[in-house]
């Protein structure tokens, strides 16, 4: 009888306890969100991470084109402008921790293949970023905090290379066998495009290996053949690896003013000026992307001078004294960026990756005679067509964006074939045709830092050194890498020490050449 009693008084209580449990879920759960994590879920994190997250917006977006001598900056002298770099980070490794958990939610053998290829094409991309800055890395034993791996070892350059091909290659063979998948917002989940992205990539990477084609381990250009002859690649900039922007609040174009007055004072201020390394080029080959990029000097236009008129466009360079810019930018005879930036949502898609790094890839590597079959200029004018066709597309037919300078089908399909602009002359002159053709199709386009990583890799275009303002030590040096996290140093700095050592002589500064540059 005491034992009934005592479970008559419990049980109420039992009851109470768990209605108070459910009412205080009930209160505390959001019911516009999930509570389950999904291989989709996952999927839109990873791929908005190495897009957005590199794209950024306002100030942040023009960062990487001030390192790339595209435009200066008039807020305030800024480091990239004057080839300072400082410390890096590994946070895109640590985004890697999510891939596992995205494959194995996986509800079918075929899907599992293709978010299998996306893990592997998304750590080619991130190992190849950060060891594109810094030289060694931690690969092999790098996201492994869960099998208590907490302090990774790093690997030499060679070794992450190796092992971004072999990743490449197998999400070849993932994506080729897959599903289409969800959680993907630039391809909608078509594998055969996530294809196409990652063979195209490979090349882009193994272009980057130039000077290790006799490296028997590599096999570069056997590489480079067997993508071109038996994988597919991009097509069109249809394919392009880019993020499309809408009127949606926090999707807007990442230079846009809209609606006109919402405060982005960086647009409203006028800090950007447009160089010359970017306008002397368009300028020299009546290139018509000059109307579609710029907004002609106010000066200018009211001497008299029409804003059809390459003329009407002065460029600055970089590489002047800060205080010269200022006093350049107060007297406002420069040319701007075009107003389409600022007042539209979309101006355009932004590119982490475009058909036209693949087909200016393919020029080169066709000039250095990697490739036959096919002649260089054919890929060369792919390239400059595919660049030309995404601004005029995604360009309104209005005077104030283009300058009554249209670049129609007639002018686009002309245009590689022109003088001072079809390839000609040594392989040499060829190259800096390719790169300086490659650097202009960039402009507020491409991976981060990628214009900066041409000219690393082959000088071109050429920037100029001004000793008087260049903020890297000595100031008679271009820096050629970043130094590595002070997380590193803080956590990891037996390893960290050990690569710095065998690479570097034990000095990790910004003048050190890493392998890939020898």
């Amino acid at each position: 009888m005491k034992r009934i009693i005592k479970y008559m008084l419990i049980l109420p209580l039992l009851a109470m306890l768990t209605n108070g449990c459910k009412k205080f879920e009930d209160i505390n759960t959001n019911p516009n969100e999930t509570t389950q994590v999904n291989s989709a879920m996952l999927a839109t994190g990873m791929i908005l991470n190495i897009t957005r997250g590199d794209i950024s917006s306002t100030k942040g977006f023009m960062q990487p084109f001030l390192l790339g001598k595209y435009l200066t900056w008039g807020e305030g002298q800024e480091g990239f402008q004057y080839n300072r770099l400082g410390r890096t980070d590994f946070d895109r490794i640590t985004l890697l921790r999510n891939i596992p958990s995205m494959e194995n939610y996986a509800t079918s053998d075929a899907l599992k293949k293709s978010y299998q290829g996306l893990g592997h094409f998304i750590r080619a991309w991130q190992f190849f970023m950060a060891t594109m800055q810094v030289g060694d890395i931690p690969y092999a034993e790098a996201v492994k905090g869960e099998t208590n791996v907490l302090q990774p070892k790093y690997d030499t350059q060679k070794a992450v290379f190796m092992g971004i091909l072999n990743e490449l290659d197998q999400a070849n063979q993932l994506f080729a066998t897959g599903a289409n998948f969800e959680g993907d917002p630039i391809y909608a989940g078509n594998v055969d495009k996530w294809r196409r992205l990652t063979n195209s990539f490979e090349l882009h990477v193994l272009i980057n290996l130039y000077k290790k084609t006799a490296d028997a381990d590599l096999k570069v250009i056997d590489r480079f053949k067997d993508i071109v002859a038996n994988r597919p690649l991009m097509r069109d900039y249809r394919d392009n690896f880019a993020l499309v922007y809408n009127n949606t609040a926090g999707q807007n174009y990442p230079w846009s003013d809209v609606p006109a007055g919402s405060g982005n004072s960086f647009v409203k201020s006028n800090y950007t000026m447009l160089t010359n390394t970017l306008l002397a080029p368009l300028k020299a080959t009546d290139d018509r992307r000059l109307f579609y990029y710029a907004k002609p000097s106010p000066v200018k236009i009211t001497a008299g001078v029409s804003q059809s008129d390459y003329n009407a466009y002065p460029g600055v360079e970089p590489s002047d004294a800060f205080s010269a810019l200022q006093t350049r930018r107060v007297g406002k005879d420069y040319a701007d960026l075009n107003n389409r930036y600022v007042q539209l949502v979309n101006a355009e898609p932004v590119s982490v990756f475009s058909c036209w790094d693949m087909q200016f890839a393919l020029a080169e590597a066709a000039v250095r005679g990697w490739i036959t079959g096919t002649a260089a200029q054919v890929y060369y004018a792919d390239g400059i067509t595919n660049s030309m066709n995404a601004v005029a597309i995604n360009t309104p037919d209005l005077a104030d964006y283009h300058h009554n300078m249209k670049m129609d089908a007639a002018y686009i399909l002309a245009f590689p074939a022109k003088p001072g602009v079809a390839l000609a002359g040594s392989t040499e002159e060829q190259i800096k045709q390719i790169i300086t053709q490659k650097y202009l199709a960039n402009f507020l386009q491409g991976g981060k830092y990628q214009s900066w990583f041409e000219n690393r890799r082959t000088g071109y275009p050429v920037f100029t050194l001004n000793s008087t303002t260049n903020l890297n030590t000595p100031s008679t040096n271009f820096p050629l890498r970043w130094l590595y996290p002070s997380n590193e140093l803080s956590y990891n700095s037996d390893n960290l020490d050990a690569a710095v050592q065998s690479q570097y002589g034990g000095n990790d500064n910004t003048n050190q050449q890493m392998w890939l540059l020898k």
